[in-house]
């Protein structure tokens, strides 16, 4: 009985052996290439490619340092080949309104506009929008509801800042870093 137990599970072993050697050949043929690989333009030395501008209020230095952060991990290049500008929109909507017309929810919509330069001639090459809505709840305790739209506030940087990096990332990947053709 064991014999044939351990003929199964060799023959399930190879089987399954097999069958991710297929999906690697399978993956390989496709021209699939990880976008963050090491030969990729979107790399780490891709994305420090781009001299971050200054952004208005504290929101906006919230979004900088989060790019900075993201995107150059180990500093900015020497000579940086784009400058990325990006402008925020912050509003506010209240939801869940009482009988006492008091709101007890609201969110917080945090819209970037951002646009890549070329260092050389500060011609356009590409634009892009992003937009992230994120709630809080409004509390009796003023502390405690500027503390939970702080928190809104943070988590809308971070998404915004995730998205602006995967879309240059796309973008240096699909052009290398030519204009984007409208």
């Amino acid at each position: 009985m064991s014999s044939i137990s351990a003929r199964i599970a060799g023959i399930l072993r190879c089987r399954g052996i097999a069958a991710a050697a297929a999906a690697m050949l399978t993956i390989a043929g496709c021209g699939f290439q990880p976008i963050h690989g090491n030969q990729s333009a979107a790399s780490g030395e891709g994305l420090a490619n781009f001299d971050i501008g200054l952004i208005a209020d504290r929101t906006g230095q919230m979004m900088r340092n989060e790019l900075l952060q993201q995107m150059q991990p180990r500093g900015a290049v020497q000579a940086p080949r784009f400058g990325l500008n990006v402008a925020l929109t912050e509003t506010l909507t209240n939801l869940a309104i009482r009988k006492d017309e008091v709101a007890t929810r609201a969110n917080l919509t945090l819209t970037a506009v951002f646009t890549v330069v070329s260092r050389a001639d500060g011609s356009p090459l590409l634009t892009g929008r992003a937009r992230s809505v994120n709630s809080y709840n409004i509390l009796t305790s003023d502390f405690a509801t500027l503390s939970a739209r702080a928190d809104a506030r943070k988590r809308a940087v971070r998404q915004l800042a995730r998205y602006i990096r995967e879309r240059l990332a796309v973008w240096l990947v699909q052009t290398g870093g030519r204009p984007v053709a409208k």
